[in-house]
């Protein structure tokens, strides 16, 4: 699979807690925090959740 870069540009706070599992779960400890992970379902669809608080980095 393919390596994606991902970047949390939205807060999680005043979010719901599934969200925040979410995005702590992808390994977010920062705002503006850049994290590569391996491309496959799982995380693919952990992004998606989450989508309006990340950015995928080219």
């Amino acid at each position: 699979m393919a390596i994606i870069k991902i970047q949390q540009v939205r807060s999680a706070i005043k979010r719901p807690a599934v969200q925040k599992a979410t995005i702590k779960a992808l390994g977010f400890r920062k705002l503006n925090q850049v994290i590569e992970k391996e491309g496959t379902p799982q995380i693919l669809g952990m992004i998606k959740k989450v989508q309006h608080l990340l950015k995928v980095v080219e």
